[in-house]
């Protein structure tokens, strides 16, 4: 029977460009293919999406506009009228709580505890931290990954907390694992997909390219994602491709279209994305870990962040502390790049997890969330 809850979403746009637009552009295609119907609140920036009741009035959060909670409180009456049909109410990124719990009333609330902004409570002062303390603690927060969840409960004990993974379609990425069987030998190649910025730890990944030439002076390294959101650490990242002697190895990219990126999934060997925690700032999860593994590639990442959920290590990648990456990572990349009979068995059991881990089962266990949140 399918799912027939009405769903009211405060959501980020509907596009793939960073992670909370695109978990939220999946999910709600996804509980649309289960046959939801859904009313979501979108920034005005949102592109459409077809199945969905959308209302572009909300405040931008990539960037987040100045004076985000006051434009929020103004939409009250707004949003209240539009998601007066709904009998669970969503925020599926952290910033919008305020207003889904406003909206709520005595409906179930729910939110999407992503990363570091499950922390906002305790990181905004008096009284916006007070607003984001009593709207996380009446929410169900269901969280991307057993980390988030820790930090949930480190800074609001006691919260309502549950797990429930990012997901991937995998099937966009499936071609890769032909491709890369047919494909002419090539240098080996190292990829990495995300934002170029200190939490990404694409300086080390740099640092660690010039030890890796050292024993296999071909390889390269592909680096997609934003080079304008810290622009001072992007200079950084190109000044050490220049004083390494990479240039002709380390290829920054920038954003790239979708056909582009899949293709640089074809076409890499390893996958490597060795998140830092930076104060505050945690992964996580990594959906960029999924894809990888949906393209047959082995993957690593490290521990302590949201990508211990993301990466079965040793089965589907390697997982490296974060202290002493400058050892680690070097040694995890050579390991990987060395043994190709590792990387094949890494890539197949990454493209297992991958199909296992849709954004259909997960918009499965959202049902279930939702049905026994209006249940209880």
């Amino acid at each position: 029977m399918p799912f027939q809850l009405h769903i009211g979403l405060m959501s980020a746009e509907l596009t793939t460009r960073h992670g909370w637009a695109s978990h939220s552009f999946h999910l709600i295609e996804a509980l649309l293919r289960a046959g939801a119907q859904v009313t979501a609140l979108v920034p005005r920036s949102s592109p459409r999406l077809a199945g969905a009741a959308l209302h572009c009035i909300l405040p931008e959060t990539n960037p987040a506009e100045r004076g985000l909670l006051p434009k929020q409180a103004a939409l009250i009456p707004q949003a209240r009228s539009l998601l007066r049909a709904a009998e669970v109410i969503h925020a599926t990124i952290e910033p919008y709580a305020p207003l889904a719990a406003w909206t709520a009333g005595r409906r179930p609330l729910f939110m999407t505890g992503h990363g570091s902004y499950v922390q906002t409570a305790g990181l905004r002062r008096w009284p916006i931290s007070t607003v984001y303390a009593r709207a996380f603690r009446q929410a169900h927060i269901i969280c991307v990954s057993h980390y988030t969840e820790s930090v949930v409960h480190t800074a609001l004990p006691g919260a309502q907390t549950a797990v429930i993974p990012n997901g991937v379609n995998a099937e966009l990425f499936a071609a890769a694992v032909a491709v890369r069987r047919s494909a002419p030998p090539h240098p080996l190649t190292v990829l990495a997909v995300g934002a170029v910025k200190r939490r990404k730890g694409m300086l080390e990944l740099v640092q660690a390219m010039a030890v890796v030439r050292r024993s296999l002076p071909e390889a390269q390294a592909v680096i997609i994602g934003s080079l304008t959101s810290e622009p001072d650490y992007v200079a950084q990242v190109q000044a050490a491709i220049r004083d390494l002697g990479l240039e002709g190895a380390v290829h920054l990219r920038g954003h790239v279209p979708e056909a582009d990126l899949r293709a640089a999934y074809a076409q890499a060997d390893v996958f490597a994305l060795p998140s830092l925690n930076q104060g505050w700032k945690f992964e996580g999860y990594g959906i960029v870990y999924l894809e990888a593994g949906a393209a047959g590639l082995p993957v690593i990442g490290t521990r302590d962040c949201g990508a211990e959920d993301a990466i079965e290590d040793g089965v589907t990648g390697l997982l490296i502390p974060q202290t002493g990456i400058a050892e680690s990572l070097p040694a995890a990349l050579l390991r990987l790049l060395n043994d190709a009979d590792l990387r094949a068995r890494m890539g197949a059991a990454g493209l297992a997890k991958a199909t296992r881990q849709s954004w259909d089962w997960v918009a499965a266990q959202w049902v279930a969330a939702y049905r026994a949140g209006r249940e209880g």
